[in-house]
């Protein structure tokens, strides 16, 4: 070394330079190296704090995003506000169609050796029945590829996000992994995905990639899911294909015999086994019940049809009115033509079959030998492929689906605080939103259970005696009051008229309310007296208990 050099080391304390040669003391290069390493530091505490790729879709995405140019790909995405925000994401605005956009890095993203952070907003603003909402992260393609060529066939490292249709309901996580051995890509999924939100909120998907082979879900950033990639109880298939596998060109035994119990072959049916007999017979010693009604259909024409009055008879044929269950039927025992009920035969054994014994030929159920499987292979971690692109290939059935704020981090604590700064407050608002409308939706019910106190003292007033002709008509109109809640008030003016109007031409000589027909005597025998089907029309009837109407809440 440099004998200068040395003797300026060795004063102590000193940071002295020699200009004219060009010389520095240790110390002096230690006070030069300190801001470069104070500069260094600040430097990558600006890297940590930045993400890697962040789409927030606020400028719109024409320019910088690819739509697919495959004809099969006919929805149109928009640049559109979320419903009840001034944000801004990537809106899928027609329903039942496919979807395909791509957008390529600036630099391709390696999985490898670091902590990687997937993370991106999906709002389903008209809900979820049938559908996708996931994204593809692309791994780097062939030379000449072009992202118009995007499509479902476009090769991609990791699928993530919500799907759902029919028994489907996850948000997926899967890998693309290259099996070393073959070549070849093999899909794997994990076992244990999360299931979709099923409400119209904002949600945020993450998935978090550790150096130590971990995977973590969240859902607005609360664990849902955790695996390790080369656990084969965490993935199917396995990332690790097993060291052994049934050999395929092996064949069972002609006489291997799998049936662990056989029919005894020296067993006899007894003599007085009769595999002829019913298994029902008649029961003889039934006898009809009292009341039977013999000579009444179980159905009968209803009195209230009217054949319309545009029915061409030439046209249309005979007209026939709708059919009924018969009212008598529903007091008496039955209709229609008494015959004797069936009942279990006693001497019923059925067919005979020898007992099963031990068979003595059992070999166990066969399963072909092990051999070394061709494509396994040993791996401490695995080997992902880089994320090139970003692409939304999907097909749905709703429209509305909103993607905004698309990540990737390389550090944890970038991504939630991405996430409390753009997913947090518009999640919130949505949610106050939500509780509002439904304390309205209780105060909605609050006001049919007044409704239904109304409908109660309704159901009371048609049961005064006075109202007694009038009282068919009432329940019918208080009963479609409660299908109809919104005329509540009509329904309470409509029987205030009938009140006052009987009443009026009680005092002033109007036509005297018919007298109700009271039953003769109470008796064990049901009634089988049945109003006149011509009286609906008058509005003067017998006994109402008897007549037909329809089953309202007060019948329940």
């Amino acid at each position: 070394s440099d004998p200068s050099l040395r003797h300026y080391s060795s004063c102590s304390g000193c940071a002295r330079r020699e200009i004219g040669s060009g010389r520095m003391t240790t110390g002096g290069r230690a006070v030069l190296l300190l801001p470069l390493l104070v500069v260094s530091a600040l430097f990558a505490q600006i890297r940590a704090s930045d993400p890697l790729f962040h789409e927030s879709f606020d400028e719109g995405f024409e320019g910088s995003w690819v739509v697919s140019g495959k004809e099969e790909y006919s929805g149109v995405w928009k640049h559109a506000k979320s419903d009840g925000h001034e944000d801004y994401g990537l809106l899928v605005s027609e329903p039942a169609r496919k979807y395909a956009i791509i957008k390529e890095l600036d630099y391709p993203v390696t999985l490898k050796g670091e902590t990687v952070v997937l993370q991106f907003e999906v709002r389903l603003q008209n809900g979820l029945e049938c559908g996708g909402a996931y994204i593809k992260y692309i791994r780097p393609q062939a030379t000449g590829w072009n992202a118009k060529d995007f499509d479902n066939d476009t090769p991609y490292t990791i699928m993530f996000g919500p799907d759902k249709c029919g028994s489907t309901n996850k948000v997926h996580f899967i890998l693309k992994h290259k099996n070393p051995k073959t070549g070849k890509y093999v899909e794997h999924h994990i076992k244990s995905p999360p299931s979709v939100p099923y409400d119209k909120l904002s949600h945020v998907y993450t998935a978090i990639l550790k150096p130590d082979n971990e995977v973590r879900i969240l859902v607005d950033g609360v664990e849902k899911s955790k695996a390790n990639f080369l656990s084969a109880d965490d993935f199917e298939p396995a990332l690790v294909p097993s060291k052994t596998i049934p050999d395929p060109d092996d064949k069972k035994p002609e006489d291997w015999d799998e049936r662990a119990k056989i029919p005894d072959p020296v067993a006899v049916k007894p003599d007085d086994w009769d595999e002829d007999a019913p298994m029902e017979i008649v029961d003889e010693e039934a006898t009809k019940p009292e009341g039977w009604l013999d000579d009444e259909p179980e159905e009968i024409d209803d009195p209230e049809a009217a054949k319309p009055e545009d029915w061409d008879d030439e046209e249309d044929g005979e007209w026939e009115a709708p059919k009924m269950d018969n009212p008598k039927c529903e007091v008496a025992p039955g209709c229609g033509e008494w015959k004797k009920p069936m009942k279990d035969n006693p001497a019923y054994k059925g067919k005979w079959h020898a007992p099963l014994i031990d068979n003595p030929n059992y070999k166990g159920i066969w399963k072909p030998q092990e051999i070394p499987n061709p494509e396994y292979f040993e791996l401490d971690k695995p080997d992902f492929d880089p994320i090139a692109a970003i692409g939304i290939e999907i097909w749905t059935m709703q429209d509305g689906i909103l993607f905004d704020n698309i990540l990737i981090a390389d550090n944890e604590k970038v991504a939630t605080s991405v996430r409390e700064k753009t997913w947090k407050p518009k999640f919130d608002a949505e949610k106050e939103k939500q509780k509002a409308e439904e304390a309205a939706a209780g105060a909605s019910e609050g006001l049919s259970e007044i409704q239904k106190k109304i409908f109660d003292i309704l159901y009371k007033v048609a049961d005064i005696p006075f109202l007694e002709p009038y009282k068919t008509k009432i329940i019918d109109v208080i009963e479609k009051g409660e299908t109809q809640p919104n005329i509540t008030i009509s329904i309470l003016a409509s029987v205030i008229v009938v009140i006052v109007t009987v009443l009026f031409k009680a005092l002033f000589g109007g036509k005297k309310p018919v007298a109700p027909v009271k039953p003769a005597a109470e008796t064990k025998k049901p009634s089988a007296v049945v109003p006149d089907a011509a009286a609906g029309s008058s509005g003067d009837k017998e006994d109402d208990k008897d007549a037909p109407r329809r089953r309202s809440r007060r019948d329940a």
